[in-house]
């Protein structure tokens, strides 16, 4: 119990990041077996460079990965949805798109998003000027967004320390792209992209589910790094309906 207790000025106890890796590994899981046919989350095999990470490390990858999964039923949905989006962008089939923005070799920039990324990618997406492929300014933006959230970094090491507050942001940064999605609309009066539908017989409210999976585990996140490392993360107070994207 003293172990519990005895917590340092600058990192949580050793019993407390256990419970803590514990808790956040249990809603993981739970998020997992919740998204069912959405969310396909693989596992993943040991590595060699495993042996030069803590379990936080493993943690947080596992995060990372869990957002990429559900980002990429997202993009799957929103070319469904927004077949015309397809051709705007020159893809041959939504596979060869996602292919594209979420495979390893995928090319660092794309010509159709003027040289944008992240938060200046997504605000493409719901600007009226903007003629190209609207799934992919937004995916590729919010994909690009939660990377810089993790310093840019995919794999985590045992001297990589993330930033709480960016992990927070990014998280607002998701809510306010699934508000646009549903509000924003063009200068003919409709909306941007079509994603969730409430009219009719049987409503569609996939796409909500999802984002609130990915701003779910960015928030346990933000949270987890705040409680491991001691620092403080700024609430950010905004009305949705007016909200702007926040610089990562």
């Amino acid at each position: 119990m003293n172990a519990c207790r005895n917590i340092s000025e600058n990192r949580l106890s050793p019993c407390l990041r256990v419970i803590w890796i514990v808790i956040l590994t249990l809603f993981l899981a739970g998020c997992n077996l919740a998204a069912n046919s959405d969310s396909p989350v693989k596992t993943r095999s040991f590595r060699l460079d495993d042996l030069a990470k803590s379990d936080v490390d493993l943690v947080l990858e596992m995060q990372l990965n869990y957002s990429l999964e559900y980002l990429k039923s997202l993009t799957e949905k929103l070319y469904k949805r927004n077949p015309k989006e397809l051709v705007k962008g020159g893809w041959v089939n939504r596979k060869v798109a996602i292919d594209k923005v979420f495979g390893r070799s995928r090319p660092r920039s794309f010509s159709g998003l003027q040289g944008k990324r992240s938060v200046d990618a997504m605000r493409l997406a719901f600007d009226s000027d903007y003629h190209g492929d609207r799934v992919l300014a937004l995916v590729e933006g919010l994909r690009g967004m939660l990377f810089d959230s993790y310093n840019g970094k995919r794999d985590l090491f045992l001297l990589d320390e993330l930033n709480p507050q960016k992990l927070y942001n990014a998280a607002r940064n998701i809510e306010i792209a699934a508000w646009k999605l549903s509000h924003d609309r063009n200068d003919e009066g409709g909306l941007f992209l079509i994603s969730n539908e409430t009219q009719g017989p049987v409503q569609n409210l996939s796409f909500e589910r999802l984002f609130g999976k990915m701003i779910a585990v960015q928030d346990s996140t933000a949270r987890f790094v705040a409680e491991t490392t001691n620092r403080r993360i700024k609430n950010v107070i905004q009305s949705i309906a007016s909200a702007v994207f926040i610089p990562i």
